[in-house]
C-alpha cells in the first residue's frame, strides 16, 4: 500500500487522458472529501469541479476552494439561465455544478471529477450517459455516526439532532447504490484511496485502448473488484448493518 501522504503526483499519464467525467457520491460523513483530496495528489490531469451552494462555509472552508458560496437569488438566476449541469436541494440548501466546469476540463484535455449527491448524479447520468459513477459507502452506521460527530465537533457545534437526521438520510441514499458503476467501501483509508486511484487509471486505460503495462494491469484488477457486480461480499455486510439487506442483496 502506498503512503497517502506522498506529495506530488504519483501517476503521470500524459497520453491516457480522455476527457472522462467521474461522478463520486456518498452519504454525508463517509469521508468522500478526504478520498478526493488524496486522489488529486496522486494523479495528474484530473480537474475538480467546485460546486455552487447557498449554504454558509463550515469550519475552515474557504470561498471558491471547497464551494462557490452564493445567495439563493443568484443561484436561482444561474439555474434559470441553464448554467447548471445539475442542481439539487440538500438539507435545505441548494447545490449545483456549472456546465462551464465540464467545458473547461474538456478544452484543457483533462478529466473532470464531480463530488455530488445522488440527486445530482442522476441528472448528470441522464445528460452524460458515459460518465463513470462511483458510490462511497461507510462500513457501518456506527462508524458513520462517529465520523459525523467528529466533524460536528471540529466545526464547533455538536448537534445530535442534525447527526440523527443525516444518518436517516444516509440510509435512503445508500438505497441508490445500484445506480453506480463502482462501489467503494471507505473502511481503511489507504485501501480506499488506492481503490479509487485504480478506478480512475482503469477507466483511462479502457478509453485509451492501449495494452496495459504491469502496474496498470494490477490497477485494473483492483478496480474490477469494486465494480458493482463484483462487490457483493463486502456490500452484504454494509447493507446488513444499515438494515437494507432484505430489500437489496443476498449473499451469492
Amino acid at each position: 500500500m502506498r503512503d497517502c501522504a506522498l506529495s506530488g503526483p504519483l501517476y503521470y499519464q500524459e497520453n491516457t487522458l480522455a476527457g472522462i467525467l467521474f461522478i463520486i457520491s456518498a452519504p454525508s460523513g463517509s469521508g468522500k472529501s478526504t478520498l478526493v483530496n488524496h486522489l488529486r495528489s496522486l494523479l495528474t490531469g484530473l480537474e475538480f469541479s467546485v460546486s455552487y451552494t447557498t449554504r454558509k462555509p463550515r469550519g475552515t472552508e474557504r470561498p471558491d476552494k471547497e464551494y462557490h458560496y452564493v445567495s439563493r437569488d443568484r443561484f436561482q438566476e444561474m439555474k434559470d439561465r441553464g448554467e447548471f449541469l445539475e442542481s439539487a436541494e440538500v438539507f435545505g440548501n441548494y447545490y449545483g455544478t456549472a456546465c462551464q466546469s465540464l467545458a473547461d476540463a474538456q478544452a484543457a484535455g483533462n478529466d473532470l471529477l464531480l463530488d455530488i449527491d445522488v440527486q445530482g448524479a442522476a441528472q448528470v447520468r441522464e445528460r452524460v450517459p458515459d460518465a463513470v459513477s462511483i458510490f462511497v459507502l461507510p462500513p457501518t452506521p456506527e462508524i458513520l455516526k462517529e465520523r459525523l460527530r467528529h466533524r460536528s465537533i471540529a466545526e464547533g457545534k455538536l448537534d445530535e439532532a442534525e447527526i440523527g437526521r443525516r444518518l436517516a438520510k444516509a440510509r435512503g441514499e445508500i438505497e441508490n447504490y445500484r445506480q453506480y458503476r463502482y462501489i467503494l467501501i471507505n473502511d481503511i483509508l489507504e485501501d480506499a484511496v488506492e481503490a479509487l486511484t485504480a478506478i480512475v487509471i482503469t477507466e483511462r486505460a479502457l478509453r485509451h485502448g492501449a495494452p496495459p503495462d504491469p502496474e496498470t494491469a494490477r490497477m485494473m484488477q483492483l478496480a474490477d473488484k469494486c465494480r458493482q457486480g463484483n462487490s457483493s461480499d463486502r456490500l452484504y455486510g454494509v447493507l446488513s448493518s444499515f438494515g437494507l439487506l432484505d430489500m437489496h442483496a443476498t449473499r451469492a
